[in-house]
């Protein structure tokens, strides 16, 4: 039976993962509390928090899910990511650190209920962002739309146009 301490932390540990959009999980032997207190200031600008817990509390937080997540994703010295918005740039975020940083090491994620390997998760942090991807998506439907409109102001374009003409003609021979 977890003591009461424990027990906050874990339903602390369930509403951050609940609410979040998923999880990447990093190696964080060797950062200096200031280094993790930069971290953690950068991951909250872009949407993430990032928290050192018990693997075991970890686990009890994330329920049945913890099942489908590879074992060395919630074994030994892991932070957990808990990402609530951008998750493209809360990866970028969080690779970046770890590149220049070079002792943090992002193990994995688990993102829509699918475990993600390192490469995924750099694979994901070098998306554009949610809004350029929507527009992005916008601008391909419309495009067809806009042309076809396009051909149809054409269609009816033209008979007027070959109507004007005839009569600009026949104003011309009028007034010769």
């Amino acid at each position: 039976m977890p003591t009461a301490e424990k027990a906050q932390v874990i339903e602390q540990a369930k509403e951050w993962y609940s609410k979040s959009a998923g999880v990447i999980f990093a190696d964080y032997r060797g950062l200096s509390v200031k280094e993790m207190q930069g971290l953690r200031s950068t991951l909250r600008t872009k949407g993430a928090e990032i928290h050192v817990l018990k693997n075991t509390l970890f686990r009890l937080s994330a329920g049945e899910d913890v099942n489908s997540l590879p074992a060395e994703f919630h074994n030994g010295t892991t932070a957990y990511a808990y990402v609530f918005e951008d998750e493209a740039g809360c990866a970028k975020a969080l690779l970046d650190f770890a590149k220049t940083s070079k002792k943090l090491v992002v193990k994995g994620g688990y993102f829509g209920g699918k475990a993600m390997t390192a490469a995924q998760v750099d694979t994901l942090s070098k998306l554009p962002p949610r809004d350029v991807l929507l527009s992005q998506v916008i601008g391909t439907i419309a495009a067809p739309l806009s042309t076809l409109i396009s051909t149809i102001e054409a269609i009816y374009a033209e008979p007027i146009r070959t109507i004007g003409a005839v009569a600009d003609k026949a104003n011309g021979e009028k007034a010769a």
